[in-house]
C-alpha cells in the first residue's frame, strides 16, 4: 500500500486541517494526498530546487516519503517552505531510521535513500542522520504543530538491527510468506515470521506487514 494512503487511515482533525485549501503534494506519484492537490514529481522538475519550477504559494505543502531522496534535506525543506502561504502548513512524512533502516546505511530496503531521520538524537549510528526537530527549527517563522513517531502495527521483536548474514534458504521462506502468508493459520504465520526475522531483515512497511515506521512533522507558517 502507498504510504500516504496508509497514513490517512489514522488521521484526525489536526491532520485534515493541515491539508485543507489549495495545496501541492511533492513526490506524490500515483497516491496524492487529496484529489485536488497539485502533484509535483520527477517529471515536473527537481524537488531539491522546487522554487525554480513552482512560483505559486499554497495553503499546504505535503510530502510523504520524498525528503529522504533529496541531496540535502535542510536545503530542500527550506525550498519547500517558501511555497507555504502565511498561516499555511508544511506537512511531511519520513521513515524513522531505527524502524526502517534498522541500523544499516545505505538503506537495504531502498538504495536511493540519501539520508536517514530520527526525532532527535545526540548521536546516531547513521552517517547521514538528520534530526527532524532540527529540520523544523530551521524553518523561519514556523510553529511546530505535530512531531511524532508513528509505529502502528510495528513489531520490534522481529527487528533485525545491523548487518546479518542471510541464509539463502530463508530468502525462499520469506518469499513464501509474502505470497501465501494470508492463507496460513495465525500460529503458522507467526512462527514462520519470527523464524525468518532471525536471519532475514524484514521491511515491515511492505504490504505483507502493513506497519508504519515513520515520523510525522507538521509546521505552520506564522510569519
Amino acid at each position: 500500500m502507498n504510504e500516504c494512503t496508509k497514513s490517512k487511515r489514522y488521521w484526525g482533525e489536526l491532520e485534515m486541517r493541515a491539508i485543507s485549501g489549495v495545496g501541492i503534494d511533492i513526490g506524490c506519484g500515483p497516491d496524492p494526498v487529496t484529489p485536488t492537490a497539485r502533484g509535483f514529481d520527477i517529471n515536473d522538475g527537481d524537488a531539491n530546487v522546487i522554487t525554480q519550477f513552482v512560483h505559486e504559494r499554497f495553503d499546504f505543502v505535503f510530502s510523504s516519503h520524498c525528503l529522504e531522496h533529496m541531496h540535502d534535506p535542510f536545503a530542500a525543506l527550506n525550498e519547500w517552505w517558501q511555497l507555504v502561504k502565511p498561516g499555511g502548513y508544511l506537512f511531511i512524512l519520513v521513515p524513522d531510521e531505527d524502524l526502517y533502516e534498522q541500523g544499516v546505511f545505505p538503506s537495504r530496503f531502498n538504495s536511493d535513500h540519501k539520508a536517514t531521520f530520527t526525532l532527535s538524537k545526540a548521536q546516531s549510528w547513521s552517517p547521514r542522520s538528520v534530526n527532524v526537530l532540527d529540520l523544523a527549527k530551521s524553518l523561519n517563522g514556523g510553529k511546530i504543530i505535530s512531531l511524532q513517531l508513528q509505529d502502528r502495527g510495528y513489531d520490534r521483536s522481529i527487528m533485525s538491527f545491523g548487518s546479518k548474514k542471510t541464509n539463502p534458504l530463508v530468502k525462499i521462506y520469506a518469499k513464501i510468506y509474502r505470497l501465501f502468508g494470508r492463507f496460513m493459520t495465525s500460529e503458522t504465520k507467526e512462527g514462520l515470521r519470527r523464524y525468518i526475522a532471525t536471519y532475514y531483515p524484514i521491511d515491515q512497511t511492505s504490504a505483507s506487514f502493513d506497519a508504519q515506521a515513520q515520523i510525522q512533522l507538521i509546521v505552520q507558517k506564522i510569519s
